[in-house]
């Protein structure tokens, strides 16, 4: 964890405490905030038991922050979260291993999870970047036409045509370019490709799910953070990364064009402005990706919690709807400092009135 996180830690519990007592109601605004709604009030520091979650490394390091912040908050509460990969959070999910799971890629038949047994409840969102390391090279930008190319294989040395095309005025060296993917079933993977199939459809062959047939001279990673390792330790590389790995481990990303025809760098702003404008679904699932906008950064993912419809005992309910109103209210004081977007309000809203359905 960076330093500056560390030194906001004793402000962020300060400025809960301030607020604990703030009504719920007071969440329904037009813009997002990360202004703590509710927490302390809600009994959670009296709370007892445990509670574990697995799944999508992508929201890992906010989690961690949560959870971080809870032993101080409710000293009888343990709370472990596994970041092991969407695909694998939801089966350990579906199997009743788990207590809840992390995704970022909605269930599918083959997932383990049983349809109708469980509730999607969205959480905050965040930059996946174009995270690359190439010596000499500070600013870059791709279009999602020559992304694609990129990694699908098709363009294989850096001073390619189509990326000098995207790049006036940069010096790009004939240097190999070597793609770093998720080797695990990955949320971060579902959305970087659905992302392709959505920007470049005439462009992209490989289609999207948490795992795809990338070529077999591509170079995979275990998690976000091995993705981020690959590109560091060699010149030429190029992957994807959630942005709060990307920056934590110092690496460069690309500018991309967004649907408006602006190219945009990674950024929490551009998160937001993605977020807007995004159309929530009656079971509270949505997409910001590719979202239009002159600020959006189309490359925006959701991530979302699983809890059961009904569990077997009724402190487990509580517990588990206790911890996620916390990480929906309270706890977002906490997701900038990890480069994490909160909820527009409206999402917000009804991700609270979804979890008041589990018992």
């Amino acid at each position: 964890m960076n330093r500056n996180v560390l030194s906001r830690r004793g402000v962020a519990g300060v400025a809960l405490a301030a607020v604990a007592a703030i009504a719920l109601a007071g969440c329904a605004k037009d813009e997002p905030s990360a202004t703590p709604t509710t927490g302390a009030a809600s009994g959670i520091s009296t709370l007892s038991g445990e509670l574990k979650g697995s799944g999508a490394s992508f929201p890992d390091a906010y989690y961690q922050e949560i959870i971080t912040e809870l032993k101080t908050e409710a000293k009888n509460l343990k709370i472990t979260y596994n970041p092991i990969g969407s695909t694998a959070g939801k089966k350990e999910f579906g199997s009743g291993l788990v207590d809840f799971a992390g995704t970022d890629s909605t269930v599918k038949d083959t997932d383990g999870v049983a349809a109708g047994s469980f509730y999607y409840i969205p959480t905050v969102a965040a930059p996946i970047t174009v995270s690359y390391n190439l010596k000499g090279v500070t600013k870059l930008q791709l279009t999602p036409a020559t992304l694609a190319k990129i990694f699908q294989r098709d363009i294989k040395v850096w001073n390619a045509p189509e990326i000098v095309a995207d790049n006036p005025g940069v010096t790009l060296p004939a240097t190999a370019i070597s793609v770093a993917h998720r080797s695990d079933g990955s949320g971060t993977t579902n959305n970087f490709t659905k992302y392709l199939v959505a920007a470049a459809k005439d462009t992209w062959k490989l289609a999207s799910g948490d795992t795809v047939n990338w070529p077999t001279d591509t170079l995979g990673g275990a998690k976000n953070s091995g993705v981020a390792q690959l590109i560091k330790q060699t010149d030429g590389t190029i992957g994807y990364v959630d942005m709060s790995d990307a920056k934590s481990s110092g690496l460069s990303f690309a500018a991309i064009k967004n649907k408006d025809g602006k190219f945009v760098a990674a950024s929490l702003e551009g998160a937001t402005a993605a977020l807007a404008g995004a159309t929530l679904k009656d079971d509270l699932t949505y997409d910001p990706l590719n979202a239009a906008g002159a600020d959006s950064y189309p490359i925006t993912a959701p991530t979302f919690i699983l809890v059961k419809q009904k569990y077997d005992s009724p402190d487990k309910a509580k517990l588990v709807k206790e911890l996620v109103k916390y990480i929906l209210t309270d706890g977002s004081a906490l997701a900038k400092d990890v480069n994490f977007s909160v909820l527009p309000d409206q999402i917000k809203t009804k991700a609270l009135a979804q979890l008041d359905k589990v018992s």
